[in-house]
């Protein structure tokens, strides 16, 4: 092991200074990151969910400084039309456009993805940025808890509509945004929707997000990594909207040590225009490096896999669709 990827391994075990600016600024200097401004993104179409606010919308920023062909998927077409605009005139290099979805409704994730794949034979880059942590059970019109149905069942769902202009890019890359919080977590069918007696939206959103890391390994499973490359990533803890609206108490305690949104939709970007993204597939990022999917024993022990089966089962019946491979 060299003396960089020894502090590397130090930073993550400590996870304090991994998830905080402190580990984003360590690392990009230890390792002499590649700006993101030196990709080059023109003629890359990418489908990027959740990009009116937080990480999302810093994400959005630099997909198209890169030169991008951006389609924004939002909930709210004023946001969403505003942004597109915005980053249109200031980037001339590409486009972007948006689609408008609440992914807490499939039928509109439907619609959303039956137009854009109209619109685009390829799609080089799919990013299910979408989050949602809510202090109180919600369930959809469809039947489902929201955050299962917003960062499982329809990206799952967006995934499977949109796997054949994914498969033209050759290979095209479906990116997850998860969350260090699932380390937490063990993998759980039965227990993924909390009852609404026993709800916490942490313990909640944490179950969702192991889930995705799960989910995105069962996708590369799926399709050679010929055809779609999967990864997931966690971008650490971000000073973002969302979380300082659901975890105040957080936010106050680590404040001036917690990332700025553009921090953490840097691995975002950089996994959307870096080659090394394309040379491997159902791997779990943070800070440019792929990571460990476990870090207690009783996670990993959960991740059995008739577990895993019932899983991807649990996202057809909930989607009402499956790929075949």
């Amino acid at each position: 092991m060299s003396w960089k990827s020894a502090i590397d391994s130090l930073l993550e075990a400590t996870v304090l200074a991994s998830f905080t600016r402190v580990g984003y600024a360590l690392r990009s200097r230890l390792f002499d990151w590649r700006p993101l401004t030196a990709y080059d993104l023109r003629g890359h179409t990418i489908v990027l969910t959740g990009a009116t606010s937080g990480i999302g919308l810093a994400a959005a920023r630099e997909l198209a400084a890169m030169g991008a062909t951006l389609i924004l998927v939002a909930r709210d077409a004023d946001k969403a039309e505003r942004l597109a605009h915005a980053l249109d005139r200031v980037h001339a290099a590409g486009s972007v456009s948006f689609e408008v979805a609440d992914l807490a409704d499939l039928e509109q994730v439907r619609s959303a993805c039956e137009r854009i794949a109209r619109r685009h034979t390829r799609i080089d880059v799919l990013i299910h940025n979408a989050g949602a942590l809510f202090n109180e059970r919600r369930t959809t019109a469809d039947g489902t808890e929201a955050s299962c149905q917003i960062m499982l069942v329809a990206p799952f769902l967006m995934t499977a509509l949109l796997h054949e202009p994914l498969r033209a890019a050759s290979p095209g890359r479906v990116l997850t945004m998860s969350s260090g919080g699932m380390y937490t977590a063990p993998l759980t069918v039965t227990g993924l929707e909390m009852p609404a007696a026993d709800y916490s939206g942490v313990r909640q959103y944490a179950r969702v997000k192991r889930a995705q890391v799960v989910l995105n390994e069962l996708w590369a499973n799926r399709f050679p990594s010929a055809d779609i490359v999967f990864h997931a990533l966690h971008p650490g803890w971000v000073d973002t909207p969302g979380i300082s609206g659901a975890l105040p108490g957080f936010s106050r305690l680590l404040g001036p040590l917690l990332r700025t949104p553009q921090q953490g939709a840097d691995t975002l970007a950089w996994l959307a225009a870096d080659p090394v993204a394309a040379r491997s597939s159902g791997r779990f990022w943070h800070d440019r490096a792929a990571r460990a999917t476990h870090r207690l024993a009783s996670t990993r022990e959960s991740d059995a896999a008739e577990t895993r089966a019932a899983l991807w089962q649990w996202c057809v019946v909930r989607s009402g669709i499956d790929v075949a491979d």
